[in-house]
């Protein structure tokens, strides 16, 4: 992961982290937290709130575009599939714990792909991105710290 960075500006390593799918903040918190760069926290949370507004307003024009029965359908479908029972169950809330429960499959990406599939209006599901993103920092920072300080979960 480092290698994908290496040479640039420490605010602009980590934007470009936060924006790999997958990588987002989950990669970029604990790398500020293992090299002392926690001045750099707010850059990290703001680009990956900045994520929904390309992913759920793009992803109209380019859904219709993939093949179904492609494996990039079948992915954006398992998206849909996995956050929908929390999204109609919790509304916001539940977009939200998609967002920020830091498992794979999970994130800004997905759960602003997740909202937009699931027709939610876009100033909600803004919340519920915003809410999980800050969530998924509060857990990631803490285990991050955690792990750098020496204290096993297990």
């Amino acid at each position: 992961m480092e290698d994908l960075v290496a040479g640039l500006p420490p605010y602009l390593k980590y934007i470009v982290l936060t924006f790999v799918p997958w990588v987002e903040l989950r990669g970029a918190v604990p790398l500020a937290v293992q090299q002392g760069d926690q001045l750099y926290f707010p850059i990290i949370v703001l680009t990956n709130m900045i994520i929904f507004f390309p992913v759920y307003f793009i992803s109209g024009w380019v859904y219709h575009l993939i093949p179904e029965g492609s494996w990039l359908h079948r992915k954006l479908e398992s998206i849909r599939h996995k956050a929908g029972p929390k999204v109609e169950r919790w509304g916001v809330l539940g977009l939200a714990l998609f967002v920020g429960i830091p498992l794979p499959g999970t994130g800004a990406y997905s759960g602003s792909l997740a909202a937009w599939m699931l027709d939610m209006e876009w100033h909600r599901a803004l919340a519920g991105v915003v809410l999980g993103v800050l969530l998924a920092f509060g857990i990631m920072w803490a285990l991050s710290e955690g792990v750098l300080a020496g204290i096993g979960l297990f």
